[in-house]
């Protein structure tokens, strides 16, 4: 029995032996026997080798069939997202959401015949109640807020959704040129990402938010700390309508990062202003502040340097009393931020450690309600804007975080989508087959600039569209109407309930008069302090 299976697993190897020895001896007969022979000794050479590596035990017992192995586990992913994957069915985003945003930014109709897809009855199943006197019109090239408190004197208007922060080198230079052409047709804001304004941001003059990392690309010196001289430089420019700090992002909140020192091109260098050939490094933390105190001193430097104009910081959310301390900085120093973005930490374009995708940080909706109830108990929500990033694709998608507090949205993978992403997962790697996410010249050629910025603006238009109709369903006008009363959560089989009766909201100004009745909120106000984030 044991001899009999031994021999079964080395069956293809004699087999190829087999054909290889009879196509040889036959060859002076046909050279038609040519080619079996050739292969099959191909097959007999691949099998030596497997039997005498030392890396994988499969190939060892199985030689020349185990790479089957392998062979289907790389091209699991692809029949996976065409064959078995259901429709409903998100990794991380399912087919419908993507064929949504890939009709829209085609200008291809939106609707579908014969009801939803959806299971109604399940938990977690969500709704916008309708109102039974609807809105007559609802124009949704109005759907813009004004970024800047009372410190700013260059406020902002901006659209309702944006893009959300994507480096160049990340992204190639043609999605770049494709993402901010279209921003400027639609009249959207595009967010560098912490790469700094590379050449492909300016082209086509579309409404930049300059985000800065721990990095200090594009305004540092040569040792790497910030640059308050060649931050003005850029800051001052027309195009750069807001300024980010970003703590933390999503995909790998608290993470530092690298850009090896092979991928520093001269273009890189150029943009990031480091030197070429060298390991690039975003630490974890920043280096212009260590405290929430020192925080807001450089929030009011950046404000004087960049002419006046907004500006806010992104993080996603960890440590509850850290951020109510940056709260407290502000009351302390009277030095507001503009605006803060919420990254939830389904959120995904950086390139990340597993465990740090899969659990760290706050999830976006957890984190942006605790930003809204934190300024709210404050009394300092009307001076603060707060935008939000995660996984938005959806009118509805927009309508949900409105309702719980957002004024505007960021998308990332959204716009990936409107330009041809096709969700291959392979973003890391360099050999994106979109030309997106990659610096291969031959591959990012295959991404046409002009055609996909049109995309990108009909996508924009359409979500907003979209929107737009189920505010006047609701018997609304505008997203800022929306509140937690207008949105249900089904939470069990027989039972729904709105979102106003699932969270707890703050009331205003009950973290400083101490009369908060939320012990989640008062816990950590008490432990929060403006002299230290830990």
């Amino acid at each position: 029995m044991n001899l009999r299976f031994s021999l079964s697993r080395f069956a293809t190897f004699f087999i190829c032996m087999a054909v290889a020895l009879v196509s040889v001896a036959l060859v002076p007969r046909s050279h038609w026997f040519a080619l079996p022979a050739l292969l099959a000794s191909g097959f007999v050479l691949l099998g030596l080798r497997d039997l005498a590596q030392e890396r994988h035990s499969v190939l060892r017992n199985y030689p020349i069939i185990g790479h089957i192995r392998w062979l289907v586990e790389l091209i699991r992913p692809e029949i996976r997202q065409y064959l078995l994957e259901a429709d409903e069915e998100a990794v991380p985003f399912s087919r419908s959401q993507r064929s949504l945003v890939y009709r829209r930014a085609k200008g291809i109709a939106g609707e579908h015949a014969f009801g939803t897809l959806l299971d109604v009855y399940r938990d977690g199943y969500e709704l916008i109640g309708h109102s039974m006197q609807p809105a007559k019109h609802v124009d949704a090239t109005s759907f813009r807020i004004t970024i800047g408190g009372p410190q700013c004197d260059r406020p902002y208007s901006a659209s309702v959704l944006n893009i959300s922060a994507m480096s160049f080198g990340a992204l190639s230079a043609n999605a770049i040129r494709a993402l901010n052409k279209g921003a400027k047709i639609g009249g959207f804001s595009h967010d560098t990402g912490e790469g700094s304004i590379s050449p492909y941001h300016r082209e086509h003059g579309g409404d930049i938010v300059w985000q800065i990392g721990s990095g200090y690309f594009g305004c540092r010196d040569e040792h790497g700390n910030f640059s308050p001289d060649r931050f003005a430089a850029q800051a001052t420019s027309d195009q750069v309508k807001m300024i980010e700090i970003k703590l933390s992002q999503g995909a790998k909140p608290g993470h530092g990062g690298i850009l090896p020192a092979a991928k520093v091109t001269p273009e890189i260098s150029e943009t990031r202003g480091v030197p070429v050939g060298q390991d690039c490094v975003s630490p974890s933390a920043h280096t212009a502040f260590s405290t929430p105190l020192e925080m807001m001193a450089f929030v009011a430097q950046l404000r004087a340097l960049s002419g006046g104009k907004p500006i806010g910081f992104k993080l996603c959310l960890g440590h509850p009393w850290e951020f109510m301390g940056v709260v407290k900085a502000m009351l302390a120093t009277g030095i507001y931020v503009d605006f803060i973005v919420v990254d939830g930490a389904e959120g995904g374009t950086g390139a990340a450690p597993v465990e740090f995708s899969d659990h760290m940080g706050m999830p976006m909706r957890e984190g942006l309600l605790l930003v809204h109830n934190t300024l709210t108990g404050a009394g300092i929500r009307d001076r603060i804007k707060i935008g939000v990033a995660g996984r938005v694709v959806s009118a509805f998608d927009l309508a949900s975080l409105f309702a719980i507090g957002a004024d505007w949205a960021n998308a990332a993978r959204g716009f990936m989508f409107a330009i041809g992403c096709i969700q291959s997962l392979s973003c890391n790697t360099n050999h994106c087959p979109t030309g997106i996410a990659t610096q291969d010249p031959l591959r990012q050629r295959a991404l046409v600039v002009p055609d996909k910025a049109e995309r990108v603006a009909r996508f924009h238009a359409n979500t907003l569209h979209a929107l737009g109709e189920m505010l006047a369903a609701a018997g609304l006008s505008h997203p800022d109407e929306l509140g937690p009363r207008h949105l249900v959560r089904r939470t069990s089989r027989s039972e729904v309930r709105q979102f106003s009766q699932i969270h707890n909201l703050v009331k205003p100004g009950t973290l400083i008069d101490g009369t908060c009745d939320h012990e989640f909120y008062r816990q950590n106000w008490e432990q929060a302090k403006a002299e230290a984030f830990n």
